[in-house]
């Protein structure tokens, strides 16, 4: 019982609240719920929440606005629930940090499947590093941070990094000079197959090369393979911490 995860529902709808609540707790989880952006802030502090599933529309501070606060503080994995269609909804979600998403209607058991997968993949990253493991990758001019999880530029500029950014790109330098295909960096991010009309993968890799200074139309980091997919056409050297004295 004290291995339960808590989800935390954030949606100014009474009926969806409960219905959610209802079900992730029949599905062994604990649930808190807040109808705002105020509530959702005091269910931070009085509980320890592993997850958010958050309404993108509601009065005050939208979920856009609530997302892009909370990854100011933190790097709680975060599910934006979107209006079906609107696509621009569910990339800027992505953009402001949400992990991912799920267009209103949806299935409960959908919604359950996309917090497992985002709850794994969260869970899956260590708190504390091995001692052998890398701590940093550099590639071409620049350094991604392993444990700060930020890139640093070669004139040592920090860059932030959403958790979506973050992943992404070390999916890249997991893999480097490998052709990777929109549906093998959905399924590596996300955990799922790629829909026929999802551009978030390609959202983020334009975001990551805003951040990256590439030239939108010559990249030379990652580059768009036509008919194939993307590829990190750099090299990648990891750095390990020093022994520790004995």
């Amino acid at each position: 019982m004290e291995n339960k995860n808590r989800i935390l529902i954030v949606d100014d709808d009474r009926e969806i609240r409960s219905l959610l609540a209802d079900y992730l707790d029949h599905h062994d989880y604990f649930t808190s719920m807040a109808a705002d952006g105020p509530g959702m802030w005091t269910a931070l502090e009085k509980h320890n929440i592993d997850l958010i599933v958050l309404d993108l529309n509601m009065p005050g501070d939208d979920g856009l606005t609530l997302c892009r606060n909370l990854r100011a503080k933190s790097n709680l994995p975060v599910i934006m629930l979107t209006a079906r269609g609107e696509a621009l909804d569910r990339i800027l979600g992505l953009e402001m940090g949400a992990d991912d998403y799920l267009p209103k209607p949806f299935e409960p058991r959908e919604l359950l499947a996309r917090i497992r997968s985002v709850l794994r993949r969260a869970q899956t990253q260590p708190n504390k590093q091995r001692e052998n493991a890398p701590q940093k990758l550099h590639f071409g001019a620049w350094t991604l941070d392993l444990i700060a999880r930020h890139l640093i530029s070669q004139d040592n500029m920090v860059i932030t990094l959403s958790g979506a950014e973050y992943r992404l790109l070390k999916i890249f330098l997991d893999h480097p000079n490998e052709v990777l295909n929109r549906d093998q960096l959905l399924n590596f991010t996300q955990g799922r197959d790629a829909d026929p009309f999802d551009r978030s993968i390609d959202i983020q890799i334009s975001r990551l090369r805003q951040k990256l200074r590439e030239d939108a139309r010559s990249p030379q980091i990652i580059k768009t393979v036509r008919n194939g997919g993307y590829v990190l056409a750099v090299n990648v050297q990891s750095e390990t911490k020093p022994p520790t004295p004995t």
